[in-house]
């Protein structure tokens, strides 16, 4: 295959050039013999060499097409005035050049041909001027050409056609790369906060059954890790029915919403620091103390405020957590804060870098870091549309 740049950026297959010239030569000598003995004469060798070299040049359209454009636009005029058989068929040789030329998109290479058999013939007829052949001429040069623009234009529209063709499967692709990723971002996220909330309450529920020597209070941790383990299998129970494309119908509980907020808190203050939940200012202790607000925004509220108590009981010595949710009419903003002690420069893991990318992805703002007076606060405004 060969790369040209007449036109276009089209490819040629040399295998297909050399079949169209072949058919071509075969058709022209075929003529030429026939007409020849039809008027009683022998096929003279010279219009028989000049239809052969232009039919032959049509194999080096692809690789040299201005070449070949010019040896067909000297053979036609030769043939005519060389021989003496003067065959319409050697007509031929221009038509089949041009749209051969004019279907694989190139522009340039079929107006010369066209230009230089024309201007042959004009030179000729300025030496032996004949209106009736004149005429002739005329007619089948602009017959020619407007087959050849015509070819060139649907040759142009299908080239265009399959370039949306390809540029929309390139964009369908990669919005389906692009989902898939953002997809896979949010059950990663899901997954590490369920399981990282979870598993460190087990781990102070297990630890405290281990130093209580009395049975009674070692029972009641063991209740707790059973209450917990229990929402963290309801919650992989939803999250891998996600992956197995499983609808609400067959079972999947729905992601928690902000009015599980007061829940979380308490389950967070069992064998950890007390945890205290305000909304305005005012204490929240059941799921009506929380204002109702969208799913998407009530999930990443949950999420956010799951992560910071987790972050509290895995890295700091905190003694108390305070969970303030602030209210506005077209937004919410919840602050954890401990006061516990905490790094001047804590490491973004993956708590903290989730925690921003839900922030974000709903167009909201996400800040943490150590509080002047001790301990550490992590803040989120989140954008909430009242209509939803």
């Amino acid at each position: 295959m060969t790369r040209r740049q007449d036109t276009g950026e089209h490819v040629f297959g040399a295998g297909a050039d050399a079949a169209v010239a072949a058919v071509t030569t075969l058709a022209l000598l075929g003529a030429e013999v026939f007409f020849s003995l039809d008027r009683g004469s022998a096929p003279q060798p010279q219009s028989l060499a000049v239809l052969a070299l232009g039919a032959a040049s049509l194999v080096l359209v692809g690789r040299w097409p201005l070449a070949t454009a010019i040896a067909v636009g000297l053979c036609l005029p030769v043939y005519y005035v060389a021989g003496t058989a003067d065959s319409w068929a050697a007509w031929l040789l221009l038509l089949v050049a041009v749209l051969r030329m004019a279907a694989v998109g190139l522009r340039t290479a079929p107006v010369v041909a066209v230009a230089v058999t024309s201007g042959l013939f004009a030179v000729a007829e300025a030496f032996a001027f004949n209106p009736w052949r004149a005429l002739l001429v005329l007619a089948w040069t602009v017959a020619i050409a407007a087959v050849a623009a015509v070819l060139h234009q649907r040759a142009a529209h299908l080239h265009a056609a399959r370039e949306r063709a390809l540029e929309a499967e390139r964009t369908r692709e990669e919005e389906a790369r692009r989902r898939a990723t953002e997809e896979r971002l949010r059950i990663a996220r899901e997954l590490h906060d369920v399981i990282a909330h979870d598993i460190s309450l087990v781990n102070v529920q297990a630890s405290a059954a281990v130093h209580r020597r009395d049975p009674e209070q070692a029972l009641e941790a063991l209740e707790a890790i059973k209450a917990v383990t229990k929402d963290t299998l309801r919650e992989l129970r939803a999250t891998l029915g996600v992956l197995r494309q499983a609808d609400e119908a067959q079972g999947s509980a729905p992601v928690p919403g902000a009015d599980r907020l007061p829940h979380l808190v308490r389950t967070a203050a069992e064998g950890g620091p007390p945890v205290r939940l305000t909304v305005d200012g005012a204490p929240a202790d059941g799921p009506g103390d929380v204002p109702a607000m969208p799913a998407p925004a009530g999930a990443a509220l949950y999420r956010i405020v799951q992560e910071a108590l987790t972050n509290v009981r895995r890295h700091s010595d905190a003694t108390a957590v305070q969970v303030a949710l602030t209210t506005e009419p077209d937004a919410v903003t919840v602050e954890v804060a401990d006061d516990g002690s905490e790094p001047a420069a804590p490491v973004e893991g993956n708590g903290l870098l989730g925690m921003r990318e839900r922030a974000t992805a709903l167009g909201g703002t996400f800040e943490a870091g150590p509080r002047a007076g001790g301990g550490f606060r992590v803040r989120a405004r989140l954008p909430v549309d009242r209509d939803d």
